[in-house]
């Protein structure tokens, strides 16, 4: 599964993509950014600075990937969405999976 959220800033960012990734909770995490966004938010749109986290993991560890991400975001309610990854060569999926999965 691509897993992404968002931050307000560059260190914020990095710190969720470093600890789902020191958990193993993802075998790999990408920033992006800066990225302008617009958004509703208490019933104004608003306009604002923001970081995308882009993470890889399992079907099977999304729950505790996205419990952990939940627990460690900074905003009330982040952006948390996931997609799952319909195709890649079979080696990077048994490095994913691998990756998520040894302790």
């Amino acid at each position: 599964m691509q897993v992404t959220t968002t931050a307000d800033n560059r260190d914020t960012a990095a710190s969720l993509a470093r600890s789902a990734v020191a958990a193993r909770l993802a075998g790999a995490a990408l920033i992006s950014g800066p990225n302008t966004s617009f958004f509703w938010h208490n019933g104004e749109m608003g306009e604002g600075e923001e970081w995308q986290v882009t993470l890889r993991t399992t079907a099977d560890r999304y729950r505790e990937l996205e419990a952990h991400l939940l627990e460690v975001h900074p905003w009330d309610n982040p952006e948390l969405t996931a997609v799952p990854i319909v195709a890649a060569p079979e080696a990077y999926k048994a490095w994913l999976d691998k990756s998520v999965n040894e302790q």
